[in-house]
């Protein structure tokens, strides 16, 4: 497969409700079995790779962290043919040495989410996805090198901490978080990252940095007004991030995510139920 015939999807967070540069635009409105999507999907051409963008939110910012219906976004993208997928999202930075105005290329997770559905093995199909490496690591290094390309600023790896939200942390919290070693926290990251491995998406997530939490002695606590004020900067890096990612996508077959799903299923293959069988349909081998 070469470059021009990879489709890379784009979940865009706080600030980014859609990508300059498209051609060909369409919109298309996708049903899936786990409801509908934050939004319609954006599909357009930019440069010579198909793309397609979903704001997680919705445009105008409609959906708070704890509504958003990830299943229904991942089984979107994967039904509009995504190869690869890159999740922007607004996080707190919670290491002195990741400012305000920074990107990372987040390459491990510690999810904290308490209430949001994270996998598509339920309801008559048992399968348990390895994910001690949850993020592509090619992509996640093409996407540290697009942000440079970009003329940002980009940490190579760091641990994202997924809180529930929809309130900032305590900080007490925050403390606890630093002593863990993370290095970014963000209320959207998860179960982003699990349902795409479980749907063999490449997965890479670039964390924009807009504030340093509520741990720092002499930074203002975060607050709405100043989150906003950064992420009116980075919008524009990010952006042209994407182009430039466009450029050098890796090749999705030699992703861990490849076979995910379909080599993780411990349920006979003559006890799947019809209704799993129906349900999953977009992602199930065909010989299932």
């Amino acid at each position: 497969m070469s470059s021009e015939q990879y489709t890379v999807a784009v979940i865009g967070g706080s600030g980014i409700y859609e990508i300059d540069g498209l051609t060909e635009v369409k919109r298309l409105r996708i049903d899936t079995p786990y409801g509908p999507p934050s939004d319609e999907l954006v599909e357009g051409i930019l440069g010579n790779t198909r793309l397609l963008f979903l704001p997680r939110h919705s445009r105008g910012h409609v959906l708070g962290p704890q509504e958003i219906n990830c299943r229904a976004n991942i089984c979107a993208l994967k039904i509009a043919g995504a190869t690869h997928v890159l999740s922007i999202s607004a996080v707190g930075s919670l290491k002195e040495d990741i400012r305000p105005g920074d990107m990372v290329a987040v390459d491990q997770f510690i999810d904290l989410t308490r209430r949001r559905p994270s996998t598509f093995f339920e309801d008559g199909i048992v399968g348990h996805v390895m994910f001690a490496d949850p993020v592509c690591h090619q992509l996640s290094a093409a996407v540290a090198e697009a942000v440079d390309r970009a003329g940002g600023h980009v940490h190579r790896g760091g641990t994202y901490v997924c809180m529930e939200g929809p309130q900032f942390s305590t900080r007490a919290e925050s403390r606890i978080y630093r002593n863990w070693g993370a290095s970014v926290i963000g209320m959207t990251g998860m179960p982003e990252a699990k349902l795409a491995r479980e749907a063999e998406l490449p997965f890479a997530l670039l964390a924009l940095a807009t504030d340093y939490d509520c741990w720092h002695e002499t930074e203002s606590d975060v607050s709405v007004p100043a989150v906003l004020d950064v992420i009116r900067t980075n919008v524009a890096v990010a952006k042209k991030t994407v182009a430039e990612l466009t450029r050098i996508l890796p090749d999705p077959f030699t992703s861990r995510a490849r076979g995910a799903f379909a080599s993780s299923i411990i349920t006979d293959r003559d006890r799947i139920s019809a209704a799993a069988k129906a349900r999953l349909s977009w992602l199930l081998p065909k010989d299932t």
